[in-house]
């Protein structure tokens, strides 16, 4: 079983994945969708913290080893990048949506050095503009990204787009295809319900809109 699968299953168990293509969940996006990922879930489970905290690591290492920073994106992103920075004893920072509005008005906080080379942890990737906001941000503040980690991603055709333009690598812990796999041998995922989730993947926009 590859670790993409194996993360799946964890997340299944602890119900931060939840799959429902007859009932679908809303995004804030407004788009509908038969999957919904709620990482923040995984804190309150140590065993699966651990695990996360040890292969966000392990990518670090084998993918951006030359990593001197790491930057936890907003709010989610922040716990994970936090907890893998301590594990590969380099400095973290993290980064907002947008400015504070009060106080010094940051939008990174931390110490960010210029021409730093920085790791971007993010919990999830959708469509990538969050993620690639930040990763803005950095770029703006002196900071050299050299690419991104997360936990989970959807694997849409435009987040990939979206990071190639940007000159942005990365990678994640689990996927999409993982997830599915996973259902399909737990019996959670009907054939029927398989076709939903890959058409729902090929045009997340307009699925049942």
């Amino acid at each position: 079983m590859s670790n993409a699968t194996i993360f799946a299953e964890k997340l299944l168990q602890i119900k931060a994945l939840k799959l429902n293509a007859d009932e679908p969940f809303t995004w804030a996006s407004g788009w509908k969708s038969p999957v919904y990922c709620d990482n923040r879930k995984l804190l309150s489970f140590p065993h699966v913290r651990d695990y996360v905290k040890s292969e966000l690591a392990n990518l670090i290492l084998e993918k951006f080893g030359d990593a001197e920073s790491i930057a936890g994106v907003a709010t989610a992103g922040i716990p994970h990048g936090a907890l893998a920075a301590d594990l590969l004893r380099l400095p973290f920072i993290y980064v907002r949506s947008k400015p504070k509005g009060h106080g010094l008005g940051n939008q990174i906080e931390g110490v960010l050095e210029p021409g730093q080379k920085v790791v971007v942890v993010e919990d999830l990737i959708s469509t990538g503009k969050s993620s690639l906001e930040a990763v803005e941000a950095i770029r703006q503040a002196g900071g050299e990204v050299i690419g991104l980690v997360a936990l989970f991603t959807y694997g849409f055709a435009a987040a990939d787009i979206a990071f190639s333009e940007a000159g942005v690598p990365f990678h994640t812990i689990s996927n999409y295809n993982a997830l599915v796999e996973v259902g399909m041998k737990q019996n959670i995922i009907t054939e029927s319900q398989l076709s939903q989730l890959m058409e729902w993947r090929e045009s997340p926009s307009t699925w049942k809109q």
